[in-house]
């Protein structure tokens, strides 16, 4: 009952009185997300850039191939309310990678989406398309081949170096 209180960013831990005898005490904690994970290495990701203030991997639910997200390492959920150094920094990094997905994918665009609803923690979607109706979550597939994520990964970082 207390859990459906709390955000979706939140859990509850239950920490231990000093003195015996006094009481469990309950506080909140921010959750980790699970792009958070990613980027420390908790959970697996394909990463084709990473520097002291954001990442870019590849979506394990892709619209298109080579559909990349570009995240803050710091957890903002809503992009509003990222600084304006982040801001602009991800506007940057998403700059230098679409034109690296044109070289690879040679789409007629890079489509960019900032939705933010199903992780809250701000992620740039970076998706190459060819027309507007390909820019779509109804597009986007529900498993995918680690081995082809991690060749697209691979050939990304390439195509970024030059």
């Amino acid at each position: 009952m207390v859990s459906q209180l709390l955000s979706r960013e939140e859990k509850i831990e239950r920490t231990q009185p000093e003195e015996k005898g006094t009481p469990l005490s309950y506080e909140r904690v921010p959750m980790s997300s699970v792009f958070t994970k990613i980027i420390s290495g908790d959970l697996p990701g394909h990463f084709v850039y990473r520097d002291e203030t954001a990442v870019a991997f590849l979506s394990i639910n892709p619209i298109r191939p080579g559909h990349i997200l570009v995240v803050p390492k710091k957890e903002i959920s809503h992009w509003v309310d990222l600084d304006e150094k982040t801001s602009s920094h991800l506007m940057v990094v998403s700059h230098r990678i679409a034109k690296a997905q044109m070289k690879l994918f040679k789409p007629q665009r890079v489509g960019m989406i900032i939705a933010g609803f199903e992780v809250p923690h701000t992620h740039l979607h970076l998706v190459p398309i060819d027309n507007e109706r390909q820019l779509s979550f109804a597009h986007a597939a529900s498993s995918v081949d680690h081995e082809e994520l991690a060749s697209l990964a691979s050939q990304l970082s390439d195509h970024l170096k030059v």
